[in-house]
């Protein structure tokens, strides 16, 4: 069974800094990507960074310049570090693992609170 767990949100002032984890356990089989998810209340989740299949990144235009998606392979964890954060970053920030092609699969984390005030 895949299980994804994140950790590192919280509170942090308009300008600060936040790095969230997410640590992936069981097997994941085939091609698939990584990346994490938002959701603010009332709005629809929103796409904040991926790495596609051919190992690059992508990220939203709301967030180019200020996060950076990494994984460690060998600790199976995906990190997400956010700075000069936003008031507007404030949402439930969610890990995700979606397959490719014949992959037919989504696996999300419970996800995070990142709250930044202003």
């Amino acid at each position: 069974q895949v299980r994804l767990v994140e950790s590192g949100g919280g509170l942090v002032q308009a300008g600060g800094s936040l790095r969230l984890s997410c640590a992936v356990s069981g097997s994941v089989f085939g091609k698939n990507v990584m990346g994490w998810h938002r959701q603010a209340p009332g709005k629809q989740r929103e796409l904040v960074g991926v790495f596609t299949s051919g190992g690059s990144s992508n990220y939203a235009d709301s967030v180019k310049g200020r996060f950076t998606i990494s994984k460690d392979n060998a600790k199976n964890t995906v990190y997400l570090q956010m700075n000069s954060l936003k008031p507007e970053d404030t949402a439930v920030y969610y890990c995700n693992v979606h397959g490719l092609g014949v992959y037919n699969y989504d696996f999300w984390g419970q996800g995070t609170q990142v709250t930044v005030s202003s």
